[in-house]
């Protein structure tokens, strides 16, 4: 099995190298949600590569956006921490109370996540597993615009090769962007409603939904992942907090 885990850090860093320099909890020195990371690639060129190949399957939607301190967390990190804080967000709202408050230049509860159902370390199959599903997602999202057609599928297998990715991860993008928006396959990750929420907010993170298309793709991403209004509001208002630590 490929590392979906450390292929998911690229997309969400670029070319900054994803998880690189993450910080520990304290426990023992043992690996935890803040991702302790190792680098995808073994060169600097392969992955100035891969994070142009990112940009090219998001269609430049991603990376540029989540930057400085979000991608030292590790993708599912950062994911979990968002879905989290949008829950946390929604459920005090739903309870007339105040809403959880975070540092303005740590807006993400990285640790929090811990032992809940947000933890990918808790995901059924393991974190490289849950990787997958969300890169799964973040491709299908960046396909609802329509800018992955024949010839851009072409510069982007194109990419691939340049990017000294292994056989089973050339395979899996390969599959990935050949095959037919699915909204089935990337509903199907979702295994509770915390992990619905995770898929959401990844989906979100690999797009702009300035036009009607992106925008009509969560829109039924949210309606088949059973994820109430109110829930979506607040995972965009976390993503968006994201963004800005750029």
């Amino acid at each position: 099995m490929f590392d979906a885990k450390s292929l998911l850090d690229q997309f969400l860093g670029g070319a900054a190298g994803g998880a690189t320099g993450g910080r520990r909890s304290g426990r023992g020195g043992a690996d935890d949600l803040l991702s302790q990371g190792k680098d995808f690639l073994s060169s600097q060129g392969s992955g100035l590569a891969l994070g142009g190949l990112a940009g090219l399957m998001l269609g430049t939607k991603t990376g540029r956006k989540i930057g400085g301190k979000a991608v030292q967390y590790g993708s599912l990190a950062l994911v979990a921490g968002l879905a989290y804080k949008a829950y946390q967000g929604y459920q005090a709202n739903k309870q007339g109370e105040q809403r959880p408050q975070y540092p303005a230049d740590e807006p993400v509860p990285i640790d929090a996540p811990r032992g809940t159902a947000f933890d990918p370390e808790r995901q059924p199959g393991g974190e490289n597993a849950f990787a997958i599903t969300l890169l799964t997602a973040m491709i299908s999202a960046a396909k609802a615009d329509g800018h992955i057609d024949r010839e851009e599928q072409d510069r982007i297998f194109a990419k691939i090769d340049e990017a000294g990715l292994d056989a089973e991860a050339k395979a899996f993008l390969m599959d990935e962007l050949r095959s037919p928006l699915d909204l089935d396959k990337v509903v199907a990750g979702a295994t509770c409603p915390e992990t619905a929420a995770e898929i959401y907010a990844a989906s979100r993170l690999a797009i702009d939904p300035d036009d009607r298309a992106e925008q009509a793709y969560l829109q039924m991403l949210a309606a088949r992942l059973d994820l109430d209004p109110a829930l979506v509001n607040e995972i965009e208002l976390a993503v968006r907090e994201a963004e800005a630590m750029g």
